[in-house]
C-alpha cells in the first residue's frame, strides 16, 4: 500500500500540482475517492439548472461538475474522477475541455462543486487539480485537511479501480456547444444590463447587440481558451486575429504563461502588424490576463489593475452604489506603490491583500459587496458586482476592458484616446519583474529569513520613532540606540545598529506591512520580500518612479538582509529593471 508521502509536496496553497510522475494510478484513484467523501460530507441544496424552472427538494443527490485542460492525461484523469464519483452515488455533469472559470461558472448553476483538472499556466510535463466546494476555493488548510484524508483512507483501504465497482449514476455529458453558448449567452447579459439602462431605448444608447468597433489580436498559448475565444470575442467585437488559438497539451510556443518574459513578443508584433486597438493574452487555464496596447507595449499589471478597478467602480449597480459608497478595492503585496492613491481616486478605498486570487475571492465573498474589485500582479482579476460568477476569469475581464475602451471612448473616427494614451496619462513605473530567488536555508528552531528580515525592519522602525525630529538634535547620531531589542532576536547586528544607519535604512515616513511577507513602501518606491506559495523560493519585487529611485529601494532592502544573508543581498542588487 502506497503512503503517498511523495505526494505531500503537490498539494500546494491553492491546488493539487506538481510533476506528472507523481500522479501515479494509485494517487490519482486515493484523490477521486477522497474528492467523493468530501462531496458526500456537503449538504444537497439545490440550484436550479439553466433550463429548468421545476423547485427540487433538498433531498436532491448531490451534484458535481467536472471538467479538465488540454493537457496530456488531464482528460483521462478526469473521467476516473467522473467515475470515481458516480460509484459514490454523486451526479456527475462531465464539461470536457474547458477553461476553469467556465468549470466554475457551470458549477454555479447547481450546487456550487466542481473539480477541473488543470496545471494553470505550468509547463506541459505538470499535472494539477482545482476543485470549488459550496461555491467557495479551498484554503491552504482545507488542502492539507485533503491530504491527510486521502492518506487516512488509504491505509484503511485497499486501492478501488474504476472497473472494480459500478458507477451507479449515469453521468451527464453537456454537448460542447451548450457549454460555451450558456456562458457566453450569461455575459452578454452583463453588458445588456451595464449599456442600457432602464430609462434607455436601444435608440438612445448603443445597442448591446452592436459590435466594438476594435480590432483585437488575442493569444490562446494552445490552453483552454483556445476552442472558445474565437466565437466569443467575435460576438462582440467587429474583427477578432487570433494566435496560437488551437488546443495542444505540448504547448509548441512556450509555456502558456503570459506573465514570463519573452510570451508576449509574438501578440506585441501582432498588434503592430495588423494596427490592432490591443492584444490580449490568456494562461493555459483562462484565469489569468495580460494586455498589450495599440503602441505594441505591454501593460504592466499595476496599471491594468487599475483601470480594471475603475470600470468596476463606475460600472458598479447603483444598488451597490448606495450600500456601500465607498467600495474597497483589493490589491496584493507586490502591486506598486501609486496603486492607492490612484484607487482613492476614483473614489474606492484601497486595502492591501496578502497575495493569492483563492485568499481574495473569501474575502470578497464575505464582504457583503463592500469589495467591489480585487486584482493581483500575476495577472488574476476578480469583479464582484453580482452580474457574473465571482472569479478571476480572464475572458470576462478582458470584455469589460473592451468594452469600456470601445464604448465609453466613441468610435474609431472620433475616438481621442487609444489605450496606448490612457496609459500614458498614468505615473512612470520603473520596475523590476515579479523575481524568484532560491530560499536560504536556515538553522533548525531558527525563524525564516523572511521572519528575520521582518523583526529587524519593526526593531528599525521603533528606532526611528523612538527618536523623532523633535529629539533628534539632542542625539548622537553615532550612538547605538536600543529600542525594543527583543523584536529582532535573530541577529546580533540589530543590536550595533545606530541611529544614522536607521534612519537611512528606514526613513520616518516608511510604511512597513509585514501582512504577507516584507513590504516597504517609500517616498518614490516599493519593494518587496516574500515566500511563495507554491515553491520553496523567495519572490521579490522593486519598483520606483525612475531608475534611480529603483536602484536606491534595491540597496535599502540588499543593505536590510545583508546581516541575515550576504549571498541574498548580492542577488537583490543584480536584479536588473523589467
Amino acid at each position: 500500500m502506497p503512503s503517498f508521502a511523495a505526494q505531500h509536496s503537490l498539494f500546494r496553497a491553492y491546488d493539487i500540482r506538481g510533476s506528472r510522475q507523481h500522479f501515479t494510478d494509485d494517487f490519482i484513484h486515493a484523490l477521486g475517492n477522497a474528492f467523493a467523501y468530501l462531496y458526500q460530507a456537503q449538504p444537497s441544496i439545490y440550484r436550479e439548472n439553466i433550463g429548468e424552472n421545476s423547485s427540487r427538494s433538498t433531498n436532491e443527490k448531490t451534484i458535481v461538475v467536472v471538467g479538465h485542460d488540454v493537457r496530456d492525461g488531464s482528460g483521462s484523469m478526469a473521467q476516473i474522477f467522473a467515475d470515481i464519483l458516480s460509484q459514490h452515488g454523486l451526479q456527475v455533469i462531465q464539461l470536457g475541455l474547458v477553461a476553469t472559470p467556465m468549470m466554475i461558472f457551470w458549477a454555479e448553476q447547481y450546487q456550487g462543486h466542481g473539480i477541473i483538472v488543470t496545471a494553470s499556466h505550468s509547463a506541459k510535463d505538470i499535472l494539477g487539480v482545482k476543485w470549488l466546494v459550496n461555491h467557495i476555493s479551498p484554503s491552504s488548510a482545507d488542502i492539507q485537511t485533503l491530504y491527510q484524508q486521502l492518506a487516512s483512507y488509504n491505509s484503511q483501504n485497499s486501492s478501488v479501480k474504476t472497473n472494480d465497482q459500478p458507477v451507479r449514476y449515469k453521468q451527464q455529458q453537456l454537448p460542447a456547444n451548450q457549454v460555451t453558448s450558456a456562458y457566453s449567452d450569461a455575459i452578454t447579459q452583463v453588458f445588456k444590463q451595464i449599456y442600457q439602462p432602464l430609462n434607455q431605448t436601444v435608440e438612445d444608447n448603443h445597442p448591446p447587440s452592436s459590435k466594438l468597433d476594435l480590432v483585437v489580436v488575442i493569444d490562446c498559448m494552445h490552453g483552454a481558451t483556445s476552442n472558445i475565444a474565437k466565437p466569443l470575442f467575435t460576438h462582440f467585437c467587429q474583427s477578432v486575429i487570433m494566435l496560437n488559438d488551437t488546443p495542444d497539451g505540448d504547448f509548441p510556443a512556450g509555456n502558456p504563461d503570459p506573465t514570463e518574459p519573452q510570451r508576449l513578443k509574438k501578440l506585441q508584433q501582432s498588434v503592430l502588424l495588423h494596427q490592432a486597438d490591443i492584444g490580449i493574452a490568456f494562461d493555459g487555464d483562462g484565469d489569468r490576463l495580460m494586455v498589450v496596447d495599440n503602441r505594441g507595449k505591454v501593460v504592466t499589471p499595476d496599471h491594468l489593475l487599475y483601470l480594471l478597478a475603475k470600470i468596476a467602480v463606475i460600472e458598479s449597480p447603483q444598488i451597490l452604489k448606495t450600500s456601500s459608497p465607498y467600495a474597497h478595492v483589493l490589491f496584493d503585496i507586490k502591486c506598486c506603490h501609486h496603486l492607492p492613491k490612484l484607487i482613492s481616486e476614483i473614489g474606492a478605498t484601497p486595502v492591501l491583500s496578502k497575495t493569492g486570487s483563492s485568499l481574495m475571492r473569501q474575502q470578497m465573498q464575505q464582504s457583503d459587496g463592500q469589495i467591489t474589485f480585487a486584482g493581483e500582479l500575476s495577472g488574476h482579476f476578480i469583479f464582484n458586482d453580482s452580474r457574473f460568477i465571482l472569479y478571476d476569469d480572464a475572458m470576462y475581464a478582458a470584455l469589460r476592458l473592451l468594452h469600456w475602451l470601445g464604448k465609453s471612448q466613441g468610435t474609431q473616427s472620433t475616438r481621442t484616446k487609444s489605450l496606448a494614451d490612457i496609459i500614458k496619462g498614468l505615473p512612470v513605473i520603473v520596475s523590476t519583474a515579479d523575481h524568484y530567488l532560491p530560499l536560504p536555508k536556515t538553522i533548525a528552531n531558527d525563524c525564516s529569513i523572511v521572519q528575520q528580515l521582518a523583526r529587524f525592519c519593526q526593531y528599525l522602525q521603533q528606532l526611528v520613532h523612538a527618536t523623532s525630529a523633535a529629539s533628534i538634535h539632542q542625539l548622537n547620531p553615532q550612538a547605538v540606540v536600543a529600542c525594543a531589542p527583543s523584536l529582532c532576536t535573530c541577529s546580533q547586528q540589530s543590536q550595533s545598529t545606530t541611529l544614522e544607519q536607521a534612519q537611512t535604512l528606514l526613513p520616518v515616513s516608511t510604511k512597513l506591512s509585514c501582512i504577507d511577507g516584507v513590504r516597504l513602501d517609500f517616498a518614490r518606491g516599493f519593494g518587496v520580500l516574500r515566500q511563495s506559495n507554491t515553491s520553496q523560493n523567495l519572490t521579490v519585487r522593486f519598483a520606483g518612479d525612475s531608475i534611480d529611485d529603483l536602484i536606491d529601494v534595491q540597496t535599502r532592502f540588499a543593505a536590510l538582509c545583508l546581516p541575515f544573508n550576504k549571498t541574498l543581498a548580492m542577488q537583490i542588487l543584480a536584479i536588473v529593471a523589467e
